[in-house]
């Protein structure tokens, strides 16, 4: 078993739960993302032994993450939400050199990577103008609203795979955010079931669908995920802080994102082909 994957999954936990940062930018700060992928695809194969003792330590950390922090994460984007959110825009940037060094874009990248990469980019930056659907607490179980929830645990899973996309964010477009939180911190096991259920069936197909389009069209998926990250900039940007304490501490909590992101990189030399 691979029990250093717990404060991994504990790093990937804590962003899965803050709307705009995505788990996947953290499996790449952490150097784990394209196998991330491969064990997840895997796992459901005749080779599922061999992963195990990569996925069970990492999702002990997440659930971990998930039922015990869900609270403390609540409580900072409502009482500090721009040092929070800071934090983490620290370490997406951060993380953007890493990866524009791994896919050597300076001689992978052509000018329709450039272009895809900045379409990309812009399409996700417009998401920040989107208004959230009705965020209303949805506490029992109906037959409508389980297909909902189970769907938008899928959809949300889906986003959590792709760096720059927040899984959190996307459960808060379609409304059901607040659902999940309050269900994580009540422990409203069967709101947690049906979105946890649309949430591994969202890794099991997309884990495979990205690994694959990873292997076949390597620069061009670099490029969305370069564009997804900077995109996600604009998404998780709070604003400039009030004079004071409030912009000292954004100004600190920023610096010690980025120099997080430095020290994961260094520290992880390679994460994908």
């Amino acid at each position: 078993m691979e029990w250093k994957n717990i404060y991994r999954g504990f790093l990937m936990g804590i962003s899965d739960l803050i709307p705009g940062v995505s788990g996947g930018t953290i499996a790449f700060i952490l150097g784990i993302y394209d196998r991330l992928l491969v064990a997840i695809s895997g796992f459901f194969s005749r080779d599922w032994k061999k992963h195990i003792g990569f996925l069970l330590p990492l999702g002990i950390g997440i659930g971990l993450t998930l039922l015990l922090f869900s609270r403390f994460i609540d409580f900072l984007l409502k009482e500090y939400p721009q040092p929070t959110q800071f934090f983490f825009l620290g370490l997406i940037i951060g993380v953007i050199p890493f990866i524009s060094k791994q896919a050597n874009v300076r001689k992978n990248f052509k000018v329709g990577h450039f272009l895809l990469l900045l379409v990309v980019g812009a399409a996700l930056a417009s998401t920040a103008f989107i208004k959230p659907a009705d965020a209303s607490v949805i506490t029992s179980l109906t037959m409508q609203n389980t297909i909902g929830l189970f769907l938008a645990g899928w959809a949300g899973s889906m986003a959590m795979l792709l760096p720059g996309v927040s899984g959190s964010f996307v459960l808060l477009l379609l409304g059901v955010y607040a659902t999940a939180i309050n269900a994580l911190s009540t422990l409203n096991f069967p709101i947690i079931i049906v979105i946890g259920a649309g949430v591994i069936v969202g890794f099991i197909v997309s884990s495979r669908a990205i690994h694959f389009l990873l292997d076949r069209f390597t620069n061009v998926m670099f490029a969305i995920i370069i564009g997804l990250i900077i995109g996600s900039i604009f998404v998780i940007y709070p604003g400039i802080p009030e004079s004071g304490t409030p912009f000292v501490m954004s100004v600190i909590a920023l610096i010690t994102g980025l120099i997080v992101a430095n020290m994961f990189n260094t520290a992880n030399p390679t994460t994908t082909k």
